[in-house]
């Protein structure tokens, strides 16, 4: 180990990594301390593990690969078995002719080559790659033991299935059911789902494959080999048969809901079934009515937004439209706001479409627009109940719209969400459905638009630099975030190596006060109304995301993303 260490301190040194006077200290540091001196450097920051493995490539002559960027086949995975990659710590990147090339840490390590030649029957190209880059491609596409034992049981129940060739019974109801093969597959893919934190499951038909995949944080993650194309078939069928769809009808799409247990949870999957040119496309969106957080601390808000957003839920009337795309959690959001303000001295009613997720003294309405059943037409009828706070699950037209703002206009509390980008654009959004400009100043309490971005693991979290593009983009200087907690993870098992684990929103609150209504009224234009709510102290998304990167809970590559289109 002392002689890899010279060639590679020196190697370092020659390349201005470091110099020999850094070398020299760690080398005392190291030997009281019994570890390598290349260890020591690079777990004091002195040097990268990039670097390093630069050195090394540059030594013997290898070409350096960063994994993280490389998407490799299965057929390659399954050339080396995954005893010999755990063993060895290779990871197999590409078949060449009758070469197979593999990434390795150490390039010297002459037995490890030798050995995966013998091992593999076939000749070996080596590339480097660095030490934490394999560990996170090992977990990666070799998983941990227990990722390895759920493959094993995948692997058996597909087995099973092709010896019993019997697909078409192990769909039907009955006692026997729960340890038919096809119904054992289906449900580990739900179970796994769940227990990864999915928020949808998607089932794709394609050409060649049968594509599976989670919605992990927001991000789509491939689930390979758990899904063979030639089970697409029954697999459907099954979960259309579980959702209560027409397991005949494949031209039309369907939807169903699924209640399934997960240990001592239960849960429930909205199921739509959609018929693409490779067969029918199912998508589940998980809904876990236990593991809702309905907190406001939880959903992101730091403590002065939160006092605002406290203060406008609870006055006694007036409209709150939460703002943003689909997917951008308006939904909890408002969820949220009425847990946070349910009590037993208000009658609390909401008008849903779907109802996702059940409430606890609050009375929820679905809509069925099949027989009639409207927004409008439901809430005109909760209306007569005497309710004390209406949620309505979106406005859509007119009629909606202006139902909602006469309850707001004679003593009702109206939550809803609306599809624009910002705050301010609701106003004009409104406006362009055809409520009247006075109503809409009169009724409207507060617009708040809003995003969601990862956290941050916080089993890997370790400090990080912004580079100088992500500094421009949320427009600070590099003494700006000199003493500031800018971390990111590293990537671990706890977070399947993303280095995020959760999501949080970031908002833009603009409170309506009397200067507002009265633009409002003016019909002004949105970017008049935007510039007179930042000077009221509004906060746009990305300056409340920076806020977020600067405490240390979201990465600045998040907000950047999630904030594309806003001006900080």
């Amino acid at each position: 180990m002392a002689e890899k260490d010279d060639y590679l301190l020196d190697l370092l040194v020659d390349l201005g990594f470091t110099d020999a006077e850094q070398v020299a200290r760690a080398r005392e540091e190291a030997s009281a301390a019994g570890v390598g001196v290349v260890d020591l450097l690079v777990a004091n920051k002195a040097i990268r593990p990039g670097d390093v493995t630069q050195a090394k490539s540059a030594q013997f002559g290898a070409e350096v690969v960063h994994l993280a960027n490389l998407k490799i086949d299965d057929e390659v995975i399954a050339m080396v078995p995954r005893e010999v990659a755990k063993k060895y710590r290779v990871v197999p990147v590409f078949k060449n002719e009758s070469r197979l090339a593999v990434a390795i840490a150490d390039p010297s390590d002459l037995n490890t080559i030798d050995s995966l030649t013998h091992l593999l029957r076939t000749e070996i190209e080596v590339r480097v790659a660095s030490e934490p880059e394999i560990e996170a491609a090992l977990n990666k596409y070799y998983g941990s033991e227990k990722k390895s034992k759920d493959a094993g049981i995948f692997k058996d129940v597909i087995k099973e299935l092709d010896d019993e060739n019997a697909e078409l019974s192990v769909v039907e109801e009955g006692p026997a059911a729960e340890d038919a093969p096809l119904i054992r597959l289906v449900d580990s893919i739900i179970v796994d789902a769940f227990k990864l934190r999915a928020s949808d499951i998607h089932l794709e038909p394609l050409a060649k494959k049968f594509r599976l995949r989670y919605r992990i944080d927001g991000v789509l993650q491939e689930i390979p080999g758990k899904a063979p194309k030639r089970l697409q078939a029954p697999i459907i069928a099954r979960l259309k048969i579980q959702a209560g769809m027409v397991i005949s009808e494949h031209r039309v799409p369907q939807d169903g809901r699924i209640q399934s247990k997960v240990g001592t949870k239960l849960i429930d999957l909205r199921v739509s079934c959609l018929p693409t040119n490779h067969g029918e496309s199912i998508v589940m969106r998980i809904l876990d009515k236990e593991g809702l957080k309905l907190g406001l601390p939880e959903l992101g808000f730091l403590s002065d937004d939160q006092a605002t957003f406290e203060r406008i839920i609870a006055l006694p009337d007036g409209i709150l439209l939460v703002t943003g795309p689909t997917g951008s959690g308006k939904t909890t959001t408002l969820y949220s706001c009425l847990n946070f303000i349910n009590r037993p001295d208000r009658k609390i009613i909401t008008v849903e479409d779907p109802v996702e997720y059940v409430l606890g003294g609050i009375n929820q309405v679905q809509v069925n627009e099949i027989v009639g059943f409207t927004f409008a037409m439901a809430l005109r009828a909760i209306l007569r109940q005497a309710p004390n706070v209406v949620m309505i699950g979106e406005i859509r037209d007119m009629e909606t719209a202006s139902i909602a703002i006469n309850a707001s206009l004679t003593g009702h509390l109206v939550f809803s969400t609306l599809h624009t980008n910002d705050a301010p654009g609701a106003v004009t959004r409104l406006i362009d459905i055809g409520v009247k400009p006075f109503l809409v100043a009169s009724s409207t309490r507060c617009l708040m638009a809003q995003r969601l971005v990862r956290k941050i693991c916080k089993k890997c979290v370790a400090p990080y630099a912004p580079t100088d593009a992500e500094l421009n983009a949320m427009g600070l200087r590099p003494e700006e975030v000199k003493n500031a907690n800018v971390q990111k993870g590293r990537g671990c098992s706890n977070c399947n190596n993303t280095g995020h684990r959760g999501r949080m929103g970031i908002f833009e609150i603009f409170v309506v006060d009397d200067d507002a209504r009265k633009l409002i009224y003016d019909r002004v234009p949105t970017n008049v109304l935007r510039a007179r709510a930042r000077e009221m102290g509004m906060r746009t998304l990305r300056e409340d995301g920076i806020r977020k990167v600067l405490a240390g809970m979201t990465t600045p590559e998040e907000v950047i993303r999630a904030t594309v289109g806003d001006e900080a």
